[in-house]
């Protein structure tokens, strides 16, 4: 018997790897030609092929990974029928810079075949004429789905719901049913259920796909749908709706307007979409970033999107670094002080931001009421209070083994404390504040926390310091 060797499959980062030295062949390539425009070479070619076997969805990462050149020369190389799909994937940073580098007629021709949900996404990033001449080849109805898009803010289900919709009357049997589905080519992506209205279009209920398939063919719709399915309104907050589809498993749900008229749906693309563009902004914010940055941006650009948090982050370090001048005839007369200071700021930093991560997290996910609110300020103090005798008293014994000083070996063991006192109070005072002004409670909330640990904590550990060596419980070196 003949075996037959079988090559191995190519994981998707060796094709990346492929492509990516292909780039910097067709680089040289370009440089060496007199030509205007792309050679036509085997590097080329091939370069080409080997997009062609990748999914749309991993040429949006790869664009997204690649430098801005890079990234001009392959998206010139994708086909024109890709080009709407992947312009949908990327981010919003990536996607500027590939709408700059098309003509309009490129991207009408990109933009024709995308629903009035998908080109509600795009609508922002396009110029009005572009806007204007893509809403004059719409027909009536397609026409009147994007506007009703557009009419809502980008976090309100409006926004994100989708306007292909499988109904049917609850008063048909399921054969019915099967005879009217097998006229269609295709089903909407992500069809798990059919929507059941009357002749109004007013929501009755659902019929999954399940029991269409399960049960008897002579079965009245209305006996097997299910009556009290979740629903949306075109005007709530759309992070509720995704956290909503995440309780309860969803995978499709009916959008209703204040009159129970299905308009649409949400499906779990878009809602898991949501959540990842939520959760990175959440994490820009903390870090003091005011929008989502192509890693590739010039660095004018990102020069902008940074300076306002380095900013406060600069006066804060001034702050605290007054807070150290005030104390210097104490540190020059103990200078111990000068290295243990930052480990009482360092860790009250940490922990801080444990404090603020958990409570921005409830936040979001509304675990945070009026009537919890000073129950949760009690845990997370006691908490830090633990904490800070537990490893103030290990950092206080190891500041006595190596400077021979009970004394400072307390005022660390208290500053500690102290200081993670301070940050589960301010862990938790700054968020909710934020969202009293009406701001992000995550914007900036690691800046903040740090800059109140650092100055405290330098404060109360050298203010300790002084009181101690003013009293000659304290022996001084200096």
């Amino acid at each position: 018997m003949i075996e037959t060797e079988t090559k191995p499959q190519e994981s998707l980062q060796d094709r990346f790897d492929q492509i990516q030295t292909l780039l910097r062949q067709c680089n040289k390539e370009k440089q060496q030609t007199e030509e205007n425009g792309l050679p036509l070479t085997t590097s080329y070619t091939e370069l080409q092929q080997k997009l062609e076997e990748l999914h749309w969805a991993d040429i949006a990462d790869l664009l997204e990974s690649l430098p801005l050149d890079d990234r001009l020369l392959l998206w010139q190389l994708v086909k024109s029928d890709r080009d709407g799909d992947i312009l949908l994937e990327v981010s919003d940073a990536v996607r500027e810079t590939l709408l700059a580098d098309m003509d309009d007629h490129e991207i009408i021709a990109a933009a024709k075949d995308m629903d009035a949900d998908e080109l509600a996404d795009l609508a922002p990033e396009l110029s009005n004429d572009v806007l204007q001449e893509l809403m004059s080849s719409l027909d009536t109805q397609e026409r009147e789905r994007l506007q009703s898009a557009l009419s809502y803010e980008e976090d309100q289900v409006g926004a994100l719901m989708d306007f292909e919709i499988l109904s049917i009357r609850d008063d048909v049997t399921l054969e019915t049913v099967l005879r009217y589905l097998r006229r269609f080519k295709e089903f909407p992506d992500h069809t798990d259920k059919i929507f059941v209205v009357n002749s109004e279009a007013i929501l009755k209920g659902v019929l999954p796909i399940k029991q269409l398939l399960l049960n008897d063919p002579d079965v009245l719709v209305v006996e097997v749908m299910a009556d009290d399915p979740v629903i949306f309104h075109p005007d709530e907050d759309a992070y509720e709706a995704a956290q909503a589809f995440e309780r309860y498993d969803l995978i499709s749900a009916p959008v209703v307007d204040k009159n129970g008229k299905l308009v649409g749906r949400l499906t779990i693309d878009e809602m898991v979409d949501l959540i990842r563009e939520e959760t990175e902004t959440e994490m820009l914010n903390m870090a003091g970033l005011r929008e989502e940055e192509d890693i590739f941006a010039s660095v004018w650009r990102s020069v902008r999107n940074r300076w306002a948090w380095l900013a406060v982050n600069l006066v804060t370090a001034f702050i605290a670094s007054r807070v150290i001048g005030l104390f210097d005839g104490t540190i020059e007369k103990l200078v111990a002080l000068a290295a243990l200071m930052p480990i009482v700021a360092g860790i009250g930093g940490n922990s801080g931001n444990q404090t603020i991560t958990m409570i921005v997290r409830a936040m979001a996910l509304d675990q945070i009421t009026t009537a919890n609110t000073f129950r949760l300020l009690g845990k997370e103090i006691g908490v830090s209070f633990i904490n800070g005798v537990i490893w103030g008293s290990v950092i206080g014994l190891v500041a006595y083994y190596l400077y021979g000083s009970w004394s400072l070996g307390i005022v660390m063991m208290s500053a500690m404390t102290l200081n993670l006192l301070l940050a589960a109070f301010m862990g938790v005072l700054i968020p909710m504040t934020m969202v009293k002004c009406g701001r992000d409670p995550a914007l900036g909330s690691s800046v903040l926390i740090t800059a109140m640990t650092d100055s405290g904590g330098f404060f109360i550990f050298l203010g300790l310091a002084y009181l101690f060596i003013s009293f000659g419980i304290m022996p001084v070196t200096g």
